[in-house]
Formats: C-alpha cells, structure tokens, sequence
C-alpha cells in the first residue's frame, strides 16, 4: 500500500454528502442570543438590535486610547515599511518592539499578561498597523484572532490559559495550521492525524498556507483522532510548541502581496503532544475553528476599512493636485464619481466595523452573521476601493513606490496596497465559501421547520411531521412580510434626511425574506446548487446591514460630535445611495440572469469541448503537479523555522 492510499484508507473516500455532515455537525445550530443578521434575513428588521450604537465604557475607551497612541508613535518612528516591502520580511527588531508594547497581548485578558483591549479597539489597532503595511496586520491578527489566544480563551481549560496566554502577550508568536495541499475549505478530507499513545497524541501530516508559521514559537493544529473504542475522534485542535521535535518549516511562500509575511510549508513527523495540550474534547476541533472565527474575522474588515481610509486619502491629495484639461482631475466628474465612491465605501466600511464590533463587546448579541457580511462585505469593496485608486493616479498608481522615490517623486504605494488586499478576498474564508456560509445560516429558520420535507431521504412520517410543523410556521411568517414601518412616510424619522434609507432597509428585508422563500419553494433540497442566487441574496442582506450601520453610525456621530453632524450627513447618505443602487441591480439579476447559460458553458469547458479557445498561446508555467503530494514520514528538507525573540 502506498502512502496514498494510506492516507484514504486513514480518512476514508469523502462523498459530498460527508462533507456536508461534517461541516454541519461543526455549526453552532443554536441561536441563545438575539442577532441582528438573522433578523434581518426574516425580513425583520430589527433596528432595536443596533440603536442606539453600541459605545465602549470610559475605562475600555480611556486604555484603547493610551495605547493607539503609544502603536502609532512606535509605527511612525520604528518602522519603515518600505524595508519590509524590500526584503519582503519584517525585521526581527520590528516584532520585538510590537511585543515590547504589548501588540502582541491586545486580546489576551489582563489577568495573563495581555493588554485586555475590546474588540473596537483590537480593530482599530489593526486598523492603524495594517495602513503601514499589510504583513504587520497579518502578523498580529493570526497571532491574536486565531491562533492560540482565541482557542483558548473561549474553550481553554485554565490550566492552558496560565500556561500559554502569558507567553503569547509576551511575544512568543502563535500561528494556527488547518489548511493541507488537498484540504481547504472542505476539512472533511483532513489528511493530518492525531493518534493516541498513552498520556500523549502523536500527530502525522503535512500543513499548507501557516500565517506565521515560520516563525511560530506555539502552533494551534487541527488533526484527525481515528475512533476507537471508548473514543468518538474526529477532527481534534491541539496546543503544540513549535520547536517540537519532528516538526520541519520546508518552505517559506511567497505571493502577490503580503511580501512580509511568515507563510510557510509545515511536515509534522511523530510530533508527540501531550494529552493536556488538547483544546476541548476529541471531534470538537472543527467547531472550535469556526466559533473562534465569528469574531477573529473582524480582523480582516479592520484591514480593509483602514486600507480604503489610506486610499481616500491618496486620491484627494493627487486629484486635488494634478491639473489636466485646466483644471483638477478630481473636478472632473469622470474621477470625482471614483473619488465619491472611495470617499463613501471607506465611511461605510468602518460603519460596519464599528458595529460589529461594538455588538462583540456588548456580549449580548449572536453575531455569527454579522461578523461574516462585515468579512465578505469589507473585502471585496476595499479592493475596488484601491482600484479605483490605481486608476485615478493613472501610470503613477501602476509604478512601484521605490521607482516612484527613484525619481524623485512621492513613493505613494498604491499598486502595493492593491495586491495586498487581494488576499482578503480568499483567506479565512473565500468570497465564495462566505456566501454558502452566510446562506446555511440566513435560512435556518426554514431548515430546522421544513428541512425533512425537502429532504428525499426522510421518511413518509418525518415529512409529514416537517409538513405540520412547516404549516404553523408560515402561517405566522408569511403574513409578516406584507406591510411594515418602512412603508410609512414618517417611519423612522428620528434619523432626520437618512430615515429614508432606513425605509428602504425595512421594506428591502421583508422582500429578501419574500425571495428566500420563493427559490425554496420553487428549487426545495436543489437549492444549494444554486449558489450564484443565494450569493445574491447575501450580497443584498449584506448591502442592507451597511445601510444600517452607516444610518446608525451617523446617528452616534451627531449626537457625540455635533460639530461633525453635516459632513457625517454628506457621507452616510452617499453611501446609502450607492448601496441601495447595488441592492436593487442585485434583486433584478435573482430571476433576470446567465445562471443556466453560464452552467452549461462552464461544464462544456470543463469536458474539454473548447480546448480549441486555448490554441495560440503559450502556458509560462513551471513545470510541477496542479496540487503537490504531502505524503507523510520524516522532512528530508532542512528547517526554515526561526525566531524573532
């Protein structure tokens, strides 16, 4: 038997259908607090949820403050992101100095060393480092929000918290390895194994993609317990040093952006880990990683808010300055609408990150929703956001900032910021994988009443049961989604001009609500091969959550800065605006579409049938495999692991 098929035999050959199971046993299928996101995908909009704005207490404010301030007078004066642009590695000096200020502890309680920030703080600490330069956000972010600390913070025992949190607020950087060569969002086919011997677990496999993990003093790893008598197994996280013997860093990656980023290859060779180390209990690894990233995805929006703040700035000071045709270029409407557009996404953008995160530190909300649309919304608008600013400083957005320095000009580095967002838009979670999540989630309620009548492998009496069930159930639903205070002329007129956006929230979620029902209705269990519609129906429930926040958010602002209250009016209803255009274009494409066009011409290219398109050119890519082998035994490569302390 070769190693291969050592490793099917190992995890066995997963059909769609485990998969599925997998990743449904891994959700968190109870909703203990109110959430605004699945309110809102009800068609309920429940602006009590959200208003008034969430605000930290004057203690929490008083400490994120002091310690902004001490980040940004370290980042003006010891960093220079152009070095780490250059030698597409962060200084060692550099991650020592973070640590020295306790970036590395933001999340970790007070009580274990750390600084004890609240989420709005982390962020806007991220938010702040990130705009120097994206691999530092990355570095504290993997570090904090899903490496050790988060794990253990929610599901540690204490024994774990006093042995590890001090050492990471100190510095000692965690990375967190889930991702194999032939594993990434489908952790069903988790190659890597944790088999038990003793008071210990020996882990076997291969990590793809470990953000931080060259330089990792502690690892978080998910593996795979075989079951066993007494033992349900399943995918197990695992608290592992990173100097383990067995443990090898066979490559550092490089990619299009992020060059300063500690992403490597790591082999796990009969690594011992002792049974103390586990995180929660056998099978419960996977569900450890998704609850850790209901809030850890936060980090990304921070980047992404903060990156479309630097854009806005970039652009205004270029367009205000370059002259063509006799007058700015941002006075010509060709450039000013980008320029509108930049403006209005970033006060958007950090709306929805401010709320997300103010509802994470109240605690007292279920944000699994939100977390994820603020993730899948930021992403994907920041890197529009710094298109747009490539192409507003035309050739200049397009040259580097050192051959920008070189010859004598600012060394703006627009195309740089452009391929650093990039990623965002595929790690802890893909667009794509986002939307399926975000979707699972928005119709749950139809699930947990009617999920056995559209499942055909139910049995007669549990569809009847469902059919029962699924009949009360809407017959107190549907009714709900006819009229509401958004139809009302007045509704909502404590928001003064934005009301009307608010209007326009209420009536689009009962209509969201309306077309959810109609594709189940009309597709039943088919409907989750249509993912380009439910995409859309995200995408709008997303677009209708930034409305919200951006409303409420211009409410917090006039009432705690009246000073600011016209120019906060100017930029909240822009945004509306905007986004309310892209709601509606999105709600006419849910029926008027090239889905079934599309689906047919992808299958035909995936059978070869146009092969003939590919003729003509000439592939520059290096030889190799599409997806290397990660067989297991011991690294024959020498170990680029490293520390900075």
């Amino acid at each position: 038997m070769t190693a291969t098929d050592q490793h099917a035999g190992s995890t066995g050959q997963v059909t769609e259908e485990r998969a599925r199971q997998v990743a449904e046993e891994a959700r968190q299928t109870t909703w203990d607090q109110p959430s605004f996101g699945k309110e809102l995908f009800l068609g309920r909009f429940r602006l009590d949820l959200i208003h008034p704005h969430p605000r930290p207490d004057d203690e929490a404010r008083e400490r994120g403050e002091k310690f902004l301030a001490e980040l940004e007078q370290f980042c003006r004066e010891q960093i220079d992101p152009m070095v780490i642009e250059r030698d597409a590695l962060i200084p060692d000096d550099v991650v020592r100095g973070l640590a020295g200020i306790g970036a590395f502890g933001m999340k970790i309680d007070r009580e274990y060393g750390g600084l004890g920030l609240t989420q709005r703080y982390y962020n806007q600490a991220l938010m702040l480092v990130g705009s120097v330069n994206a691999s530092l956000g990355a570095l504290l972010s993997a570090h904090q929000s899903i490496g050790v600390p988060q794990p253990l913070k929610m599901f540690g025992t204490e024994a774990q918290k006093k042995e590890f949190l001090p050492r990471c607020a100190r510095g000692e950087v965690s990375a967190f390895l889930l991702t194999e060569p032939d594993v990434g969002s489908d952790p069903a086919r988790l190659h890597c194994t944790a088999t038990p011997d003793g008071d210990d677990y020996v882990l076997e496999g291969t990590k793809l993609w470990t953000t931080n993990g060259v330089i990792a003093d502690l690892l978080v790893v998910m593996a795979a317990v075989p079951p066993g008598e007494g033992r349900r197994g399943g995918i197990t996280a695992f608290v592992v040093e990173g100097n383990s013997p067995g443990i090898t860093v066979e490559n550092r990656n490089a990619f299009m952006g992020l060059r300063g980023i500690e992403n490597g290859v790591t082999r796990l060779h009969q690594v011992r880990v002792p049974a103390a180390n586990r995180i929660g209990k056998e099978g419960q690894g996977l569900k450890i990683a998704l609850s850790t990233l209901n809030t850890g995805r936060l980090s990304l929006p921070a980047i992404c808010a903060g990156a479309a703040k630097w854009c806005v700035q970039a652009a205004r000071e270029w367009a205000a300055e370059r002259v063509q045709w006799g007058k700015p270029v941002g006075e010509h409407e060709a450039v000013s609408g980008k320029i509108a557009f930049m403006a209005a996404t970033a006060y958007g953008l950090e709306a929805v990150l401010d709320l997300s995160s103010d509802l994470a530190d109240a605690g007292s909300h279920d944000i699994r929703i939100e977390a994820a649309l603020a993730k899948l919304y930021a992403s994907e608008l920041a890197w529009t956001v710094a298109d747009e600013l490539v192409q507003v400083r035309g050739g200049r957005g397009y040259e580097t900032a050192a051959s920008l320095a070189a010859r004598g000009e600012r060394g703006v580095p627009a195309e740089q910021v452009l391929r650093d967002l990039r990623i965002n838009r595929i790690f802890e979670g893909s667009t794509e994988i986002m939307h399926l999540m975000i979707a699972r989630e928005a119709v749950d309620a139809h699930l947990s009443v009617a999920g056995d009548i559209i499942d055909p492998k139910a049995e007669l009496k549990a569809k009847a049961r469902a059919g029962a069930k699924a009949g009360g159930f809407y017959a107190k639903w549907l009714p709900t989604l006819v009229a509401g205070r958004g139809q009302l002329p007045k509704g909502y007129s404590e928001f003064g001009p934005l009301a009307r956006h608010l209007r326009f929230v209420e009536r689009s979620a009962r209509r969201l609500a309306r077309q959810t029902f109609y594709g189940m209705a009309r597709w039943q269990g088919g409907m989750e091969q249509h993912q380009r519609y439910l995409a859309r129906l995200v995408d709008i429930g997303a677009e209708l959550y930034a409305i919200s926040a951006a409303c409420v958010r211009a409410q917090m602002i006039r009432e705690d800065q009246p000073e600011r209250a016209d120019d906060v009016q100017q930029l909240a209803n822009a945004f509306c605006e905007q986004a309310r255009l892209r709601a509606e274009a999105l709600f006419d494409r849910l029926w008027e579409n090239s889905d079934d066009v599309d689906r047919e011409v992808a299958l035909a290219v995936l059978a070869g049938k146009h092969t003939w398109l590919e003729e003509g050119v000439l592939d520059p890519s290096l030889p190799g495999p599409t997806i290397s082998a990660a067989p297991t035994g011991a690294s024959t490569k020498e170990n680029l692991h490293r520390t900075t302390r």
